[in-house]
């Protein structure tokens, strides 16, 4: 029997515009994990900063994410809800496993790489480190498992290698402490189910995304009904009608992704989709796909409007979240501090 506690942590950057991928790859997990899992939903605004933000955007896109969470279903009473930048206990874990790491793995990340491009030397060290504060982020509250999309399996192998070192390295001390041979879980990734990878709109081979320079690539949590609706009657889709089975799918992106949209917001299957779909025209299947965004994304765009219009409330419940977070914090920093060998006051 594991002596770690089922535990569960995820973040998400407060960089604005949080759109269906958003809501349909992560929040409405996190809702659902409320179930079987403590809880602890981080919106991650320090890692928000490895780009410049304007500061008083990065304050609203918080509160919208927190919003967000709330409107979707996350109770902040039963689990965490937080902004990561009020418990400093990040940033202390993070160094010390920025002494962990070695310089190997993280030049192996490929997110670096990517966001880097090609003028990697103007890069921010905060870029390259993001790994291990992520990782910290994570094992601060010893959570076992995360849940991940395919961007972030290998920062969570990353985490794994942290842990195991820091166990490793820090062993004898950890057994004349009193912590056995584990101090930090090995983190388990949740696999996700059907359309987590939403994708754009208007290019089925691209990731919906808030910096697609048109508006019509996604469908934003703060979108109105006629918006929701407009932007579906509008998504590329090829000529064909939709196939009579699921396989034929992987050939056509668009139809691929709608179907998929359709799946994740109904919760079920591709394959029943296109039992009730399959073999009929995009003029046909669109309506069905709008109405239904409409009815399941109304009440959270309702909820969210009315939550960022009251800030005090949504500090609040981050100020509240934060004290929580802090006491698990706190506890998970004494001893390692102790592990370490810095003395305390």
């Amino acid at each position: 029997m594991s002596k770690f506690v089922d535990r569960v942590f995820s973040g998400v950057q407060p960089t604005g515009n949080l759109h269906l991928g958003n809501y349909l790859g992560a929040i409405k997990k996190f809702v659902a994990m409320q179930a079987s899992h403590q809880c602890v939903y981080c919106v991650v605004d320090m890692h928000a900063l490895t780009a410049w933000q304007d500061p008083t955007e990065l304050a609203a896109n918080t509160r919208e994410v927190t919003a967000a969470f709330i409107a979707a279903g996350i109770d902040p009473k039963a689990h965490i809800v937080f902004n990561q930048s009020q418990v400093a206990e990040h940033a202390e874990l993070a160094w010390i496993f920025n002494c962990v790491a070695r310089m190997g793995w993280m030049n192996r990340m490929t997110q670096f790489k990517e966001k880097a491009g090609k003028d990697r030397e103007n890069a921010s060290v905060g870029l390259f480190a993001y790994p291990t504060l992520m990782a910290a982020d994570i094992l601060l509250y010893k959570a076992t498992h995360v849940p991940v999309g395919d961007d972030q399996k290998q920062h969570l192998e990353l985490t794994r290698d942290i842990a195991a070192k820091f166990n490793n390295d820090f062993g004898e001390q950890l057994e004349r402490l009193g912590h056995g041979e584990q101090f930090f879980p090995m983190t388990e990734p949740l696999i996700e189910g059907p359309a987590t990878r939403i994708m754009s709109l208007r290019d089925g081979s691209k990731k919906m995304s808030k910096s697609d320079a048109s508006d019509l690539s996604r469908i934003n949590l703060t979108d109105d009904a006629d918006a929701i609706a407009k932007k579906i009657r509008k998504a590329k889709t090829d000529p064909a009608p939709l196939p009579d089975n699921v396989d034929d799918l992987a050939a056509r992106p668009e139809a691929d992704n709608l179907v998929g949209i359709y799946a994740a917001l109904a919760e079920t299957a591709k394959e029943q989709v296109i039992g009730e779909y399959g073999g009929r025209e995009f003029s046909a299947f669109k309506p069905a796909l709008a109405d239904l965004a409409v009815d399941k994304l109304s009440p959270v765009n309702a909820e969210m409007r009315r939550l960022t219009d009251d800030p005090a409330t949504v500090d609040a419940t981050l100020r509240e979240g934060a004290a929580r977070a802090r006491e698990i914090a706190a506890a998970t920093m004494a001893e390692v501090r102790d592990i370490v060998g810095f003395i305390r006051g």
